[in-house]
C-alpha cells in the first residue's frame, strides 16, 4: 500500500504559477505509476497528467499542455506539478494518485478506474 498527501495549493492570479508536491509513503513508491486529476465544482473529474514508475514517460491533457510539468524523485518519494502561465479554469481540488496494478499504458493512463491509492487533494484557485 501507498499514502499520497498533496500539498502546496493556494491562490494565484492569472499568469501566475504554483507547484504541488505529493509524497507518497512505502518503500515500493518507486514502482508505482502516479497521476495527478482534478475536479472543479460541479464538474465531473478530470485527467490532468501522469508519469511512469520510473519517470521516463509522461502524459498530459490537452488543457494544460506546454503550461504544466510533471516530475518524480524515487529517491525522496515524491512527485511534482509545476503549474506556470494559471487561468481560472485552472481552478479546482487537484488530486494524486498512484498505481502498480498493471494496467498503466499509453493508452490506460488518463482512466481514473486504473489507479488504486488517492491522496487528499489540495485546492487551487486562480483568479482572474
Amino acid at each position: 500500500q501507498v499514502q499520497l498527501v498533496e500539498s502546496g495549493g493556494g491562490l494565484v492570479q492569472a499568469g501566475g504559477s504554483l507547484k504541488l508536491s505529493c509524497a507518497g509513503s512505502g518503500r515500493t513508491f518507486s514502482s508505482y505509476a502516479m497521476g495527478w486529476f482534478r475536479q472543479a465544482p460541479g464538474k465531473e473529474s478530470e485527467f490532468v497528467t501522469s508519469i511512469n514508475w520510473s519517470g521516463a514517460e509522461t502524459y498530459y491533457a490537452d488543457s494544460v499542455k506546454g503550461r504544466f510539468t510533471i516530475s518524480r524523485d524515487n529517491a525522496e518519494n515524491t512527485v511534482d506539478l509545476q503549474m506556470n502561465s494559471l487561468k481560472p479554469e485552472d481552478t479546482a481540488v487537484y488530486y494524486c494518485a498512484a498505481t502498480n496494478s498493471g494496467y498503466y499504458s499509453s493508452r490506460s493512463y488518463k482512466y481514473k478506474g486504473i489507479y488504486d491509492y488517492w491522496g487528499q487533494g489540495t485546492q487551487v484557485t486562480v483568479s482572474s
